[in-house]
């Protein structure tokens, strides 16, 4: 699969996870440990909205600045997902700004097609694991992820605030989803290893 039918498969699949939130769930906490479930989704919807914006050329960082999740969180995040698969599927440029990641360089199509992908595998599961739910992912999306995680540096730069993976769990002989977590700081194991910290 092209890296933009991956990115559309990760998406769709965050929808379907957060589609199936209650009200009460929204207030829930999540492997984003500064995050609630509504804290999440929102950032998850700032993201769609910037990379859309940036698909077709604008670098305003305002299109980056955090949204509201209104009255009906979950249509806030239909549509934003709705405008960032439309907004990958139209790009015809070779540079897309991402001034959240730099404002100093652009990138590729396909680099910016990976940073969303990624983020959306994780955030799936992100949101999975808060709700209690299973992810599932075939392995070509995994194989791809797996591949663009590894790429994905380590060390200092995700210790400085904001940066947006913590320092990689364990990953020992972990595989497949797993281990993607990990290396991008979660623990596959929560929130047993909380439970079991209390």
């Amino acid at each position: 699969m092209h890296i933009n039918e991956l990115d559309a498969v990760a998406t769709r699949t965050s929808l379907d996870l957060v589609a199936r939130s209650t009200p009460a769930d929204f207030a829930r906490p999540t492997p984003c440990a500064a995050w609630t479930l509504y804290g999440l989704v929102a950032h998850m919807t700032t993201q769609n909205l910037g990379f859309a914006a940036a698909a077709g050329g604008d670098g305003d960082l305002a299109h980056w600045k955090l949204v509201s999740l209104g009255d009906d969180p979950i249509a806030t995040y239909r549509d934003s997902v709705t405008q960032v698969l439309d907004a990958f599927a139209a790009i015809d440029r070779e540079e897309i700004p991402l001034p959240e990641f730099s404002t100093e360089v652009t990138f590729r199509p396909e680099q910016a097609l990976g940073f969303h992908f990624v983020d959306y595998v994780v955030h799936s599961w992100d949101v999975a694991r808060t709700l209690g739910l299973p992810v599932h992912f075939d392995q070509d999306v995994l194989d791809e992820a797996l591949r663009i995680t590894e790429s994905v540096p380590g060390g200092q730069s995700r210790l400085v605030p904001g940066a947006p993976f913590g320092p990689a769990a364990d990953a020992g002989e972990l595989s497949g989803l797993d281990r993607v977590v990990a290396l991008l700081g979660r623990s596959p194991n929560w929130p047993e290893d909380l439970e079991s910290a209390a």
